[in-house]
């Protein structure tokens, strides 16, 4: 078992029932996610999903509130992941951004579509999305930096 946990942050963004993901290369192959990566030090987890949003996708991210908070251990690996899940929304993209290596694309779908896909980066994924549909948001206030 790998420990620390990793810690992760995700963005949940709706539009017209379907949803901002990423198809991206993985060592297990191509998979879906939402936009979302490891938070780095020196920011704030804000911070962090609005860069991983704008390097997976090239849509600038503005977060509305807290989704919930995630942990999973990878049953072939024993890697731990903490994900805090964040839903808002996003302007137009800036096309001339290069996304993030592995990434291969950023694309709408919906949960129906995410679920028949069944390549999903982790169970996280619609689990997020669930979370969501069923109005679990709390206010980005839950969080505090104490310095």
């Amino acid at each position: 078992m790998q420990w620390p946990p990793h810690i992760t942050v995700a963005a949940v963004i709706e539009r017209q029932d379907r949803f901002l993901v990423v198809e991206e290369e993985t060592d297990e192959g191509r998979v879906f996610n939402q936009p979302a990566g490891h938070w780095e030090p020196g920011e704030s987890l804000i911070d962090a999903v609005i860069r991983e949003t704008r390097e997976e996708t090239a849509w600038r991210f503005r977060p509305l509130g807290v989704v919930g908070i995630y942990q999973w251990r990878v049953p072939r690996t024993g890697t731990t992941y903490l994900r805090f899940c964040f839903h808002g929304e996003v302007d137009e993209p800036r096309v001339e951004r290069p996304l993030d290596t592995g990434i291969l694309r950023a694309v709408w779908l919906s949960r129906q579509d995410l679920e028949r896909e069944q390549r999903l980066r982790s169970p996280m994924v619609l689990r997020c999305i669930d979370d969501y549909l069923a109005g679990h948001r709390f206010p980005l206030e839950i969080l505090h930096a104490i310095d």
